[in-house]
């Protein structure tokens, strides 16, 4: 890490991977420069509503200010979209209204996720200077032409000089990757993850390339413009980075998340682990135990609604089974693994008999393993953790 000065020191000091707060607050910001080719998030691309949709987001946070009145914000997570793209006025604007409706803990995790071509010195010294401690970039590769593929915009030297400049300012970061690129070899995969490393960046995140339905990615393949994705070179990749990352001091603590001791993301840790979560702004989910809901889907529409103080929501109330099969899926893919008894606990001892004799075939297979009353995913099951927790499902 650079050096920094004491006020920087104490301000971007890192998290432990241990959540302890009550619950996060997701605020979607729904605009992209332009649309990548593999992406199915919801964005736009015109920015003219967006001193409509700022207002927007405030009023919500205002409108849902009793939701969690009786508990602490733990972390506040600008997501997208490109929140980038906001003015720091707009950004401490909008952290303002969270501080001055909510109760908030001494010492919150408030990240940002920015693109490298927003990320200017100026840019950069402002986020320094305000609430936000953590960064997190959309690197996606260090080479030009998985970019180019990818249609993202920013270019191979914004993606390194980005770096260079970010943490000059900032301890906590994390950068995006994504393997499995059609046409990147395993050498040139192994070079992203060397260069990252040079950078000493403290969290990588880190996902396969996923073919998404209606999007620009999914046209290509069908048409013969762009080669399909290879799973099984993928899977080496995957473990590759295993390998990679935890020789280099990394843990791997979720599926697609490798922090240092002391940089897990809380924000996304307090997900994993079921803790109730706050989403503002158009298609943002939200999470209180026991119901969840999600905001409607375009700008337009949620702009009005927000105008007649109406909350653009809809919600459903989870079963047993629907909490019981969202703790199997998170859960597996995290080092905390499920818990035998917390299953028994929660859920009742059918569910908990239904979990050991449904995950005997992949202890058998070597995919799972049993350790201190709690189910995890083996090295070798990893890769397959999504498809092995579908199959310990319970259908009602």
């Amino acid at each position: 890490m650079a050096n920094k000065n004491n006020i920087h020191s104490t301000k971007n000091s890192s998290p432990s991977g241990k959540v302890d707060g009550d619950f996060g607050i997701y605020i979607h910001i729904p605009f992209c420069k332009q649309a990548c080719h593999y992406c199915d998030f919801h964005f736009s691309t015109s920015l003219k509503k967006k001193d409509e949709l700022v207002n927007a987001l405030a009023k919500e946070l205002v409108l849902r200010k009793d939701e969690f009145k009786n508990q602490n914000v733990e972390t506040i997570y600008f997501g997208g979209g490109t929140p980038s793209l906001l003015s720091i006025e707009e950004l401490q604007f909008l952290i303002d209204e969270v501080y001055k409706n909510y109760k908030v803990s001494e010492n919150p995790e408030i990240t940002i996720e920015a693109n490298p071509d927003d990320l200017t010195h100026q840019k950069l010294n402002d986020y320094a200077a305000s609430p936000i401690n953590r960064l997190s970039i959309g690197i996606q590769s260090f080479f030009e032409e998985d970019l180019k593929l990818m249609n993202r915009a920013h270019n191979s030297d914004e993606a390194k000089k980005c770096l260079e400049e970010a943490t000059k300012h900032f301890d906590n970061i994390s950068i995006d990757l994504i393997y499995g690129i059609p046409g990147m070899s395993n050498e040139r995969w192994i070079q992203n993850l060397e260069i990252a490393l040079a950078f000493n960046i403290p969290h990588i995140s880190s996902y396969a390339l996923t073919v998404e339905p209606k999007t620009a990615l999914a046209t290509f393949i069908k048409k013969g413009i762009i080669k399909n994705v290879d799973d099984d070179l993928a899977q080496e990749q995957f473990h590759i980075m295993i390998e990679k990352l935890e020789a280099a001091g990394f843990i791997h603590y979720e599926l697609s998340n490798f922090g240092k001791p002391g940089y897990f993301s809380r924000n996304n840790s307090a997900y994993w682990q079921g803790k109730p979560y706050l989403g503002i702004g158009p298609s943002a989910h939200s999470f209180d135990g026991k119901h969840r809901g999600w905001n409607v889907r375009n700008n337009s529409k949620y702009i009005q609604s927000l105008n007649e103080n109406v909350i653009p929501i809809e919600t459903e109330t989870l079963s047993t089974t629907d909490k019981y099969n969202e703790y199997v899926m998170t859960g597996l893919r995290t080092i905390w693994g499920v818990s035998i008894e917390k299953v028994e606990k929660e859920f009742g001892e059918l569910y908990k008999n239904y979990l050991l004799e449904q995950s005997q075939k992949h202890i058998i297979r070597q995919l799972l393993y049993l350790d201190d009353g709690k189910l995890l995913v083996t090295k070798k099951g990893k890769f397959l953790s999504d498809g092995i927790a579908s199959d310990l499902f319970k259908i009602n």
